[in-house]
């Protein structure tokens, strides 16, 4: 294999992947039928010199960087009012997860009536949206984790109840991605272990959903190899281009995996983001063993073959799970929940939050509120809880 392969995919969407394939931008704009893109970036990707570059090949672009790290309703809202003011007729959407997704949303509801919320993942509720005013979507990511970038779905926060929430429609799949390892080349080490591992967690939890999907079931296996074999790599040397080009890849096929479900990691982990404002990938990297303990009886069997395909020294879900911490502590993420600064002061009510969250409905052992409450007491002990 060459350090960064330049492929055409088309599953879920056109995929130009390779490096350099930035300076593809208009094309890709052109073949999505946009002509008057607003640019959509957060807040500290907007200086860069590969943002600026980007925007450098499209011709009187809007420009909108109003996203937070964790994005909430307002910033949508406000790219929305900028979308309709410049008369936009597509977005090009360049960062990671949270510029990926506040683009894709403010797409989405350029041409709604109804508030965001109407549109939640529930249901047929997408079915509410009219989707002739979706607009279209170029997607560039510029880390490896989320997978947005091939997702017909955002994560946003509802800034008056505090919860994050999951909009859908199926037209919110961007029309064209460019995956382009060398935007990646600059992202700190920390923040290539959060959203390496929140890839990782995407394959883990859609292998193991209990949803029949082979097709995703075995897209989650790779993309959770390729993690292994590039994530270490990339955090030790960020210019390593070859790791960096099977993350991105990694990271789009737990993306695509994750039509078969996700489960506990996700859901524990949303309200923790939601209250204190955390990284999501190291959130889900700091409960990943604690989870696939929890889960132990309903996954031992599938972890067994997981970990024989990663190779592991043991093949088993013990096995498999000392990987997984000793893969957090090489790569520097914290032990317990103490390292993301998160007390148990609400633990109840973030378990009360997260067995209602949509992802909690994959996890291969039912998710309850005290079910919940033993995982975040485990995660601040540092102790793998008791299977369910």
């Amino acid at each position: 294999m060459t350090a960064s392969p330049s492929v055409n995919w088309g599953y879920p969407t056109t995929v130009r992947f390779g490096a350099g394939r930035i300076a593809e931008l208009p094309r890709a704009c052109a073949s999505a039928g946009i002509t008057r893109p607003l640019f959509v970036t957060d807040a500290g990707l907007k200086d860069l010199p590969i943002t600026t570059a980007a925007r450098g090949l499209l011709d009187g672009a809007g420009f909108f960087a109003e996203v937070k790290a964790n994005p909430v309703d307002t910033n949508v809202e406000a790219g929305v009012r900028v979308f309709r003011d410049g008369g936009h007729d597509g977005v090009v959407a360049f960062g990671g997860g949270s510029a990926l997704d506040v683009g894709k949303c403010i797409a989405f509801m350029a041409g709604q009536t109804r508030p965001i919320w109407d549109f939640e993942d529930v249901g047929d509720w997408w079915k509410r949206a009219d989707p002739d005013g979706i607009a279209p979507v170029v997607a560039v990511p510029t880390t490896a984790g989320t997978g947005s970038e091939v997702g017909r779905a955002g994560v946003i926060t509802n800034s008056a109840t505090h919860t994050k929430k999951v909009i859908f429609h199926p037209k919110m799949l961007p029309a064209v991605v460019i995956s382009d390892p060398e935007l990646t080349l600059g992202v700190p080490p920390k923040i290539t272990a959060g959203t390496g591992m929140d890839a990782l967690a995407h394959c883990l939890e859609a292998y193991c959903a209990p949803m029949f999907h082979p097709m995703s079931e075995g897209i989650a296996v790779e993309g959770a190899r390729l993690v292994k074999e590039a994530l270490p790599r990339a955090v030790a040397d960020g210019r390593d281009l070859e790791a960096r080009a099977w993350l991105l890849a990694a990271a789009s096929m737990g993306a695509v995996a994750f039509q078969k479900g996700l489960g506990a990691i996700h859901a524990v982990s949303h309200p923790v983001g939601a209250i204190y404002d955390t990284h999501h990938g190291l959130t889900n990297a700091v409960f990943m063993p604690y989870v696939l303990a929890f889960n132990r009886h309903a996954i031992a069997s599938k972890a067994a073959r997981l970990a024989a395909w990663l190779g592991l020294a043991r093949q088993d879900l013990d096995g498999l799970i000392d990987w997984v911490l000793e893969l957090r502590d090489t790569i520097g993420v914290p032990h317990t929940l103490a390292g993301l600064d998160v007390d148990g002061a609400r633990f109840r009510e973030m378990a009360e939050m997260a067995v209602v969250d949509p992802t909690a409905g994959g996890n291969p052992v039912p998710l309850d509120v005290e079910g919940a409450l033993a995982i975040y007491e485990a995660a601040a002990k540092g102790e793998l809880p008791a299977p369910r």
